[in-house]
Protein backbone atom coordinates (compact mmCIF):
# COMPACT_ATOMS: atom_id res chain seq x y z
CA UNK A 1 0.00 0.00 0.00
CA UNK A 2 2.88 2.39 0.83
CA UNK A 3 6.31 2.04 -0.79
CA UNK A 4 9.15 4.46 -0.08
CA UNK A 5 12.50 4.07 -1.83
CA UNK A 6 15.68 6.09 -1.28
CA UNK A 7 14.05 9.40 -0.42
CA UNK A 8 16.41 12.36 -0.04
CA UNK A 9 15.60 15.92 0.96
CA UNK A 10 18.13 18.75 1.04
CA UNK A 11 17.72 22.32 2.21
CA UNK A 12 20.71 24.05 0.64
CA UNK A 13 23.72 22.20 2.03
CA UNK A 14 21.71 20.62 4.86
CA UNK A 15 20.64 17.00 4.34
CA UNK A 16 17.30 16.62 6.16
CA UNK A 17 16.73 12.99 5.18
CA UNK A 18 18.77 10.58 3.08
CA UNK A 19 18.15 7.15 1.61
CA UNK A 20 14.86 6.68 3.50
CA UNK A 21 13.21 3.40 2.44
CA UNK A 22 10.36 1.38 3.99
CA UNK A 23 7.03 -0.19 3.06
CA UNK A 24 3.69 -0.74 4.77
CA UNK A 25 1.23 -3.49 3.91
CA UNK A 26 -2.51 -2.93 3.64
CA UNK A 27 -4.27 -2.70 7.01
CA UNK A 28 -1.04 -2.32 9.02
CA UNK A 29 -0.09 0.42 11.48
CA UNK A 30 3.52 1.53 11.07
CA UNK A 31 5.13 3.43 13.91
CA UNK A 32 7.54 5.98 12.43
CA UNK A 33 9.75 6.57 15.41
CA UNK A 34 12.66 8.92 15.99
CA UNK A 35 14.04 11.66 18.24
CA UNK A 36 13.04 15.28 17.72
CA UNK A 37 14.65 16.64 14.57
CA UNK A 38 15.33 13.18 13.10
CA UNK A 39 13.38 13.82 9.87
CA UNK A 40 9.95 12.40 10.70
CA UNK A 41 7.87 15.44 9.75
CA UNK A 42 9.90 16.04 6.57
CA UNK A 43 9.18 12.47 5.46
CA UNK A 44 5.46 12.79 6.28
CA UNK A 45 5.19 16.03 4.31
CA UNK A 46 6.81 14.39 1.28
CA UNK A 47 4.40 11.44 1.46
CA UNK A 48 1.37 13.73 1.63
CA UNK A 49 2.50 15.92 -1.26
CA UNK A 50 3.12 19.00 0.88
CA UNK A 51 6.83 18.97 0.11
CA UNK A 52 8.80 17.68 -2.91
CA UNK A 53 11.67 15.27 -2.38
CA UNK A 54 15.11 16.12 -3.74
CA UNK A 55 15.38 12.56 -5.08
CA UNK A 56 13.88 9.11 -4.55
CA UNK A 57 10.36 7.75 -5.03
CA UNK A 58 7.27 7.24 -2.90
CA UNK A 59 4.12 5.42 -4.00
CA UNK A 60 0.78 5.34 -2.20
CA UNK A 61 -1.92 2.92 -3.35
CA UNK A 62 0.10 2.46 -6.54
CA UNK A 63 0.39 6.18 -7.39
CA UNK A 64 3.63 8.14 -7.45
CA UNK A 65 3.56 10.99 -4.95
CA UNK A 66 5.43 13.38 -7.26
CA UNK A 67 4.08 12.42 -10.67
CA UNK A 68 0.46 11.72 -9.61
CA UNK A 69 0.03 14.09 -6.70
CA UNK A 70 -3.73 14.67 -7.08
CA UNK A 71 -4.51 10.95 -7.15
CA UNK A 72 -2.38 10.45 -4.04
CA UNK A 73 -4.08 13.27 -2.13
CA UNK A 74 -7.49 11.77 -2.85
CA UNK A 75 -6.34 8.52 -1.21
CA UNK A 76 -4.75 9.82 1.98
CA UNK A 77 -6.00 11.42 5.14
CA UNK A 78 -3.47 13.61 6.93
CA UNK A 79 -3.40 14.87 10.50
CA UNK A 80 -0.48 17.28 10.93
CA UNK A 81 0.97 17.95 14.38
CA UNK A 82 -1.27 21.03 14.72
CA UNK A 83 -4.73 20.12 13.33
CA UNK A 84 -6.04 22.65 10.76
CA UNK A 85 -9.41 23.44 12.35
CA UNK A 86 -11.79 26.36 11.85
CA UNK A 87 -12.56 27.16 15.46
CA UNK A 88 -15.75 29.16 14.79
CA UNK A 89 -17.44 26.27 12.98
CA UNK A 90 -19.37 23.44 14.60
CA UNK A 91 -17.92 19.94 14.47
CA UNK A 92 -20.59 18.76 12.04
CA UNK A 93 -20.37 21.87 9.87
CA UNK A 94 -16.59 21.64 9.65
CA UNK A 95 -16.69 17.99 8.60
CA UNK A 96 -19.29 18.73 5.91
CA UNK A 97 -17.01 21.49 4.63
CA UNK A 98 -13.97 19.17 4.59
CA UNK A 99 -15.94 16.37 2.90
CA UNK A 100 -17.00 18.78 0.15
CA UNK A 101 -13.49 20.07 -0.60
CA UNK A 102 -12.19 16.48 -0.55
CA UNK A 103 -14.59 15.54 -3.30
CA UNK A 104 -17.18 13.47 -1.42
CA UNK A 105 -20.39 13.53 -3.46
CA UNK A 106 -23.37 15.50 -2.10
CA UNK A 107 -25.46 12.34 -1.83
CA UNK A 108 -22.80 10.44 0.14
CA UNK A 109 -21.66 13.37 2.29
CA UNK A 110 -24.13 13.03 5.22
CA UNK A 111 -23.32 9.32 5.59
CA UNK A 112 -19.58 9.90 5.55
CA UNK A 113 -19.81 12.77 8.07
CA UNK A 114 -22.00 10.73 10.41
CA UNK A 115 -19.71 7.72 10.16
CA UNK A 116 -16.57 9.73 10.94
CA UNK A 117 -18.33 11.41 13.88
CA UNK A 118 -19.29 8.02 15.32
CA UNK A 119 -15.88 6.47 14.72
CA UNK A 120 -14.15 9.34 16.53
CA UNK A 121 -16.58 9.45 19.46
CA UNK A 122 -17.95 12.91 18.65
CA UNK A 123 -21.68 12.16 18.60
CA UNK A 124 -22.41 14.28 21.68
CA UNK A 125 -20.25 17.15 20.36
CA UNK A 126 -21.47 17.38 16.77
CA UNK A 127 -23.25 20.73 17.32
CA UNK A 128 -20.49 22.21 19.53
CA UNK A 129 -18.25 25.01 18.33
CA UNK A 130 -14.72 23.70 17.84
CA UNK A 131 -13.25 26.55 19.93
CA UNK A 132 -15.20 25.30 22.94
CA UNK A 133 -13.80 21.77 22.76
CA UNK A 134 -10.98 20.42 24.92
CA UNK A 135 -7.67 19.64 23.25
CA UNK A 136 -8.52 15.93 23.29
CA UNK A 137 -11.78 16.51 21.44
CA UNK A 138 -10.11 18.87 18.97
CA UNK A 139 -7.63 16.09 18.24
CA UNK A 140 -10.56 13.76 17.55
CA UNK A 141 -12.00 16.32 15.14
CA UNK A 142 -8.59 16.39 13.44
CA UNK A 143 -8.69 12.62 12.99
CA UNK A 144 -12.31 12.80 11.80
CA UNK A 145 -11.36 15.26 9.03
CA UNK A 146 -8.57 12.89 8.01
CA UNK A 147 -10.98 9.95 7.53
CA UNK A 148 -14.19 11.69 6.39
CA UNK A 149 -13.54 10.80 2.73
CA UNK A 150 -12.72 7.17 3.68
CA UNK A 151 -9.10 7.15 2.41
CA UNK A 152 -7.18 3.86 2.24
CA UNK A 153 -4.12 5.52 3.86
CA UNK A 154 -4.04 7.70 7.00
CA UNK A 155 -0.93 9.61 8.09
CA UNK A 156 -0.84 10.93 11.66
CA UNK A 157 1.95 13.24 12.81
CA UNK A 158 2.37 13.29 16.62
CA UNK A 159 -1.38 12.74 17.28
CA UNK A 160 -1.15 12.67 21.10
CA UNK A 161 1.22 15.58 21.78
CA UNK A 162 -0.13 17.78 24.57
CA UNK A 163 -2.91 15.41 25.63
CA UNK A 164 -3.49 14.26 29.20
CA UNK A 165 -3.15 10.52 30.03
CA UNK A 166 -6.87 9.79 29.65
CA UNK A 167 -7.05 11.56 26.29
CA UNK A 168 -3.94 9.71 25.11
CA UNK A 169 -5.56 6.34 25.84
CA UNK A 170 -8.74 7.38 24.01
CA UNK A 171 -6.82 8.51 20.91
CA UNK A 172 -4.71 5.34 20.92
CA UNK A 173 -7.83 3.18 21.02
CA UNK A 174 -9.32 5.20 18.19
CA UNK A 175 -6.21 4.70 16.04
CA UNK A 176 -6.19 0.95 16.68
CA UNK A 177 -9.89 0.75 15.72
CA UNK A 178 -9.07 2.26 12.32
CA UNK A 179 -6.54 -0.46 11.43
CA UNK A 180 -7.63 -3.17 9.04
CA UNK A 181 -9.82 -0.90 6.93
CA UNK A 182 -7.05 1.68 6.65
CA UNK A 183 -3.26 1.59 6.37
CA UNK A 184 -1.80 3.96 8.95
CA UNK A 185 1.54 5.67 9.50
CA UNK A 186 1.90 7.01 13.02
CA UNK A 187 4.81 9.43 13.33
CA UNK A 188 5.95 10.01 16.91
CA UNK A 189 8.89 10.31 19.29
CA UNK A 190 6.88 8.76 22.15
CA UNK A 191 7.95 5.14 22.67
CA UNK A 192 4.79 3.83 24.44
CA UNK A 193 2.77 5.26 21.57
CA UNK A 194 4.35 2.80 19.16
CA UNK A 195 4.56 -0.24 21.44
CA UNK A 196 0.85 0.02 22.38
CA UNK A 197 -0.51 0.88 18.93
CA UNK A 198 1.70 -0.43 16.13
CA UNK A 199 2.60 -3.85 14.75
CA UNK A 200 5.49 -2.58 12.64
CA UNK A 201 8.12 0.07 13.28
CA UNK A 202 10.62 2.13 11.31
CA UNK A 203 13.22 4.01 13.35
CA UNK A 204 14.81 7.13 11.86
CA UNK A 205 17.82 8.90 13.34
CA UNK A 206 19.65 11.91 11.88
CA UNK A 207 17.69 11.61 8.66
CA UNK A 208 18.43 7.92 8.03
CA UNK A 209 16.42 4.75 8.65
CA UNK A 210 18.38 2.66 11.15
CA UNK A 211 15.87 -0.21 11.48
CA UNK A 212 12.55 -1.34 10.05
CA UNK A 213 10.78 -4.57 10.95
CA UNK A 214 7.90 -5.98 12.92
CA UNK A 215 8.08 -4.88 16.54
CA UNK A 216 8.54 -8.39 17.96
CA UNK A 217 11.40 -9.14 15.59
CA UNK A 218 13.28 -5.97 16.47
CA UNK A 219 13.06 -6.62 20.19
CA UNK A 220 14.14 -10.24 19.82
CA UNK A 221 17.08 -9.86 17.45
CA UNK A 222 18.57 -6.48 18.29
CA UNK A 223 18.62 -6.67 22.09
CA UNK A 224 18.84 -10.38 22.78
CA UNK A 225 15.13 -10.80 23.46
CA UNK A 226 14.37 -12.47 26.79
CA UNK A 227 16.62 -12.39 29.83
CA UNK A 228 16.54 -13.33 33.52
CA UNK A 229 17.88 -11.09 36.28
CA UNK A 230 18.95 -13.18 39.28
CA UNK A 231 20.27 -12.29 42.72
CA UNK A 232 22.35 -15.00 44.34
CA UNK A 233 24.43 -15.47 47.47
CA UNK A 234 26.14 -18.14 49.50
CA UNK A 235 29.45 -19.30 50.85
CA UNK A 236 30.98 -20.31 47.53
CA UNK A 237 34.28 -18.63 46.70
CA UNK A 238 34.45 -16.79 43.38
CA UNK A 239 30.71 -16.54 42.78
CA UNK A 240 31.14 -14.52 39.58
CA UNK A 241 33.26 -17.29 38.04
CA UNK A 242 31.34 -20.19 39.59
CA UNK A 243 27.90 -19.22 38.30
CA UNK A 244 29.16 -19.35 34.73
CA UNK A 245 30.34 -22.93 35.20
CA UNK A 246 27.06 -23.94 36.86
CA UNK A 247 25.03 -22.61 33.94
CA UNK A 248 27.47 -23.40 31.14
CA UNK A 249 25.95 -26.78 30.28
CA UNK A 250 22.39 -25.45 29.89
CA UNK A 251 21.07 -25.08 26.31
CA UNK A 252 19.62 -21.85 24.88
CA UNK A 253 21.80 -19.54 26.97
CA UNK A 254 23.51 -16.64 25.18
CA UNK A 255 25.43 -14.99 27.98
CA UNK A 256 25.80 -14.53 31.74
CA UNK A 257 26.78 -10.98 32.68
CA UNK A 258 27.36 -9.46 36.14
CA UNK A 259 25.26 -6.43 37.07
CA UNK A 260 26.23 -3.57 39.42
CA UNK A 261 25.89 -4.61 43.04
CA UNK A 262 24.77 -1.16 44.20
CA UNK A 263 23.43 -1.54 47.76
CA UNK A 264 23.36 -5.34 47.92
CA UNK A 265 24.30 -6.92 51.25
CA UNK A 266 27.74 -8.46 51.58
CA UNK A 267 28.01 -11.79 49.77
CA UNK A 268 25.20 -11.17 47.28
CA UNK A 269 25.56 -10.71 43.53
CA UNK A 270 23.32 -9.88 40.58
CA UNK A 271 23.57 -11.38 37.09
CA UNK A 272 21.72 -11.00 33.81
CA UNK A 273 21.23 -14.27 31.94
CA UNK A 274 20.29 -13.72 28.30
CA UNK A 275 18.58 -16.62 26.52
CA UNK A 276 17.79 -17.51 22.92
CA UNK A 277 14.57 -16.09 21.39
CA UNK A 278 11.56 -18.30 22.04
CA UNK A 279 13.16 -20.28 24.90
CA UNK A 280 12.11 -20.21 28.55
CA UNK A 281 14.73 -22.10 30.61
CA UNK A 282 13.79 -20.40 33.89
CA UNK A 283 13.26 -23.59 35.88
CA UNK A 284 16.55 -25.09 34.61
CA UNK A 285 18.44 -21.92 35.57
CA UNK A 286 16.99 -21.97 39.09
CA UNK A 287 17.78 -25.69 39.51
CA UNK A 288 21.40 -25.22 38.35
CA UNK A 289 21.96 -22.34 40.79
CA UNK A 290 20.62 -24.37 43.72
CA UNK A 291 22.62 -27.44 42.74
CA UNK A 292 25.71 -25.26 42.85
CA UNK A 293 25.10 -24.61 46.57
CA UNK A 294 24.15 -20.98 45.96
CA UNK A 295 21.19 -19.23 47.51
CA UNK A 296 18.67 -17.85 45.02
CA UNK A 297 17.27 -14.66 46.57
CA UNK A 298 15.48 -13.28 43.51
CA UNK A 299 14.79 -14.25 39.91
CA UNK A 300 12.90 -12.08 37.45
CA UNK A 301 12.11 -12.82 33.80
CA UNK A 302 12.12 -9.77 31.53
CA UNK A 303 11.77 -9.04 27.86
CA UNK A 304 13.56 -6.37 25.87
CA UNK A 305 11.42 -3.27 25.41
CA UNK A 306 11.08 -0.85 22.54
CA UNK A 307 13.04 1.61 24.66
CA UNK A 308 15.97 -0.83 24.70
CA UNK A 309 15.84 -1.12 20.90
CA UNK A 310 15.51 2.63 20.39
CA UNK A 311 18.40 3.52 22.71
CA UNK A 312 20.63 0.83 21.23
CA UNK A 313 20.07 1.97 17.65
CA UNK A 314 20.19 5.73 18.15
CA UNK A 315 23.12 5.60 20.59
CA UNK A 316 25.22 3.40 18.28
CA UNK A 317 24.47 5.68 15.32
CA UNK A 318 25.36 8.83 17.25
CA UNK A 319 28.58 7.31 18.60
CA UNK A 320 29.63 6.19 15.11
CA UNK A 321 29.04 9.67 13.68
CA UNK A 322 30.91 11.29 16.57
CA UNK A 323 33.88 8.97 15.95
CA UNK A 324 33.92 9.91 12.25
CA UNK A 325 33.80 13.61 13.12
CA UNK A 326 36.67 13.23 15.60
CA UNK A 327 38.75 11.36 13.01
CA UNK A 328 38.06 14.02 10.38
CA UNK A 329 39.07 16.81 12.75
CA UNK A 330 42.24 14.93 13.71
CA UNK A 331 43.21 14.50 10.06
CA UNK A 332 42.55 18.18 9.37
CA UNK A 333 44.81 19.21 12.25
CA UNK A 334 47.77 17.08 11.08
CA UNK A 335 50.48 19.02 9.17
CA UNK A 336 50.79 18.39 5.44
CA UNK A 337 53.97 16.36 4.77
CA UNK A 338 54.39 18.06 1.39
CA UNK A 339 54.86 21.47 2.99
CA UNK A 340 58.15 22.50 4.65
CA UNK A 341 58.05 22.50 8.40
CA UNK A 342 57.66 25.97 9.84
CA UNK A 343 60.69 27.34 11.70
CA UNK A 344 59.90 28.72 15.15
CA UNK A 345 60.21 32.49 15.29
CA UNK A 346 62.63 32.42 18.17
CA UNK A 347 65.02 30.25 16.14
CA UNK A 348 65.41 32.93 13.45
CA UNK A 349 68.32 35.40 13.96
CA UNK A 350 66.95 38.93 14.02
CA UNK A 351 70.11 40.12 12.11
CA UNK A 352 70.77 37.48 9.47
CA UNK A 353 73.28 39.64 7.57
CA UNK A 354 75.64 40.03 10.51
CA UNK A 355 78.49 37.56 10.91
CA UNK A 356 79.81 36.71 14.37
CA UNK A 357 82.91 38.82 13.69
CA UNK A 358 80.88 41.91 12.81
CA UNK A 359 78.94 41.94 16.04
CA UNK A 360 80.10 44.55 18.57
CA UNK A 361 81.88 43.20 21.61
CA UNK A 362 79.91 42.94 24.80
CA UNK A 363 80.45 45.65 27.36
CA UNK A 364 82.67 44.63 30.24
Amino acid sequence: MIEVEQLHKRYGTTQAIQDVSFSVEKGEILGFLGPNGAGKTTTMRILTGYLPASSGTARIAGFDVHEQSLEVRQRIGYLPESPPLYREMTVEGFLHFVARIKGVSAGDRPRRVNQSIEQCGLSDRRKSLIRKLSKGYRQRVGIAQAIVHDPPVIILDEPTVGLDPRQIIEVRNLIKSLAGNHTIILSTHILPEVSMTCSQVAIINRGQIVATDRLDNLMEHLTGGTYYDVEVGGGVDGVETAIGSYLGYLPNLRSVDPLPRNDLPEGRYRFRITVEPGSEPGSEIAAAILEGKLQLHEMRRSRASLEDVFLQLTTEENMAEAAIEDETQAEASEPDASEPEAIPAEAVDSHPDESPESKPPADN
